[in-house]
């Protein structure tokens, strides 16, 4: 206790804390969950001001506050100002260490963004973490688009990750469960695999032949994700016999809602059932998001994109995509921050490299 409390003050008492304006660029709340992420793996502390300045409802959120949680439990942390509305918070790691922790949103907040902030920091030591929240919820990744599409590249390049879905947790309610286990891993550069992918140019004839489906509910009758899991299939997949894998998961919980998730290689889509909307246009709308992503140029879907930054500046790598979005440049921003370059190439296709 001793070592960590005298490391603690010297930090505190350090000069050396870096300032992040938590509003530059698109200024939500991708700025905290990285900005401490990078805090932990570099050892650097870290103030971030005017958080989610520029949102309706400006300062943290339930799923922000967890976020911050998961990676100051990893490093034992000193952190202030971390409560929901605030709009600074101060961090002071220590040294990251393994861990199994156990955290509850206490809201439908999204448990694959808490999962981006804690994962590169775990991958240095390994640990564990189940979380309480949102599975599958608006402006974030689905659970099984972060399975799916995200941790198979990270898998590809030596990350070993086990994810196991307990329950499913749709807003408002949220009550979704989720542990992630993780190994001690040291990543290679950062690649897609182009035998597993469509590129710029390949049509949709790929989609057919090898594309997935996850089609899931959670309190309603069985055939909501089928006929979700079934209209999907009828644009993706129609022709019998061809390479489309399909998962139909129906878990009772504390929420009511469904989700119809695809993907092909590193592009994926997903969309969320609503009250009056028929299930088969939820399977359409997923469809259509990853066809239209198909038929973007570069290898990976935008979205996947910016989540993999981070890990491409740390361990190196290249990819194509095809826009650099917002949360794209607030993220070489923050990396910038703490002394990591990103490459952007612009050539009909955009190409991140490090």
């Amino acid at each position: 206790m001793q070592r960590i409390y005298c490391r603690w003050w010297y930090r505190c008492m350090s000069p050396e804390v870096l300032s992040i304006d938590g509003a530059m660029d698109e200024g939500g709340g991708q700025i905290v969950r990285m900005a401490v992420a990078l805090s932990a793996i570099t050892g650097k502390a870290v103030e971030i001001s005017r958080i989610r300045a520029k949102r309706s409802v400006p300062g943290l959120a339930g799923q922000h506050c967890a976020a911050v949680q998961a990676v100051g439990r990893m490093c034992h942390a000193q952190v202030t100002g971390c409560e929901k509305g605030s709009t600074r918070i101060s961090f002071f790691p220590d040294d990251i260490r393994k861990a199994d922790i156990t955290l509850d949103i206490g809201t439908a907040g999204s448990i694959p963004l808490v999962l981006q902030a804690w994962l590169p920091v775990a991958l240095r030591t390994g640990g564990a973490i189940t979380v309480t929240g949102g599975t599958e919820v608006q402006y974030s990744p689905t659970i099984d688009y972060l399975e799916q599409v995200f941790l198979p590249v990270l898998r590809r390049s030596g990350a070993v990750i086990t994810v196991e879905i307990f329950s499913r947790g749709y807003y408002p309610r949220g009550g979704g469960r989720v542990r992630v286990l993780v190994d001690p891993s040291v990543l290679l550069p950062i690649t897609l695999d182009t035998t597993a992918e469509p590129g710029e140019g390949h049509g949709r004839q790929e989609v057919r032949t090898r594309c997935g489906i996850c089609s899931c509910s959670s309190n309603l009758p069985d055939h909501v994700a089928e006929r979700q899991a079934r209209r999907a299939m009828e644009i993706l997949c129609p022709d019998p016999g061809k390479n489309c894998t399909l998962r139909i998961d129906r878990i009772s919980g504390v929420s009511t809602g469904s989700s119809c998730t695809v993907w092909m290689g590193a592009k994926g889509g997903s969309a969320l059932g609503e009250r009056g909307v028929p299930a088969e246009t939820v399977g359409e709308q997923a469809a259509q998001e990853l066809i239209r992503a198909i038929g973007s140029p570069g290898l990976a879907d935008v979205h996947l994109s910016d989540q993999l930054l981070l890990y491409l500046a740390l361990h190196g790598g290249t990819f194509t995509t095809s826009a650099v979005t917002a949360h794209a440049r607030a993220m070489c921003r923050l990396l910038g921050s703490f002394g990591y370059g990103i490459s952007c190439t612009r050539t009909g296709m955009v190409t991140f490299s490090a």
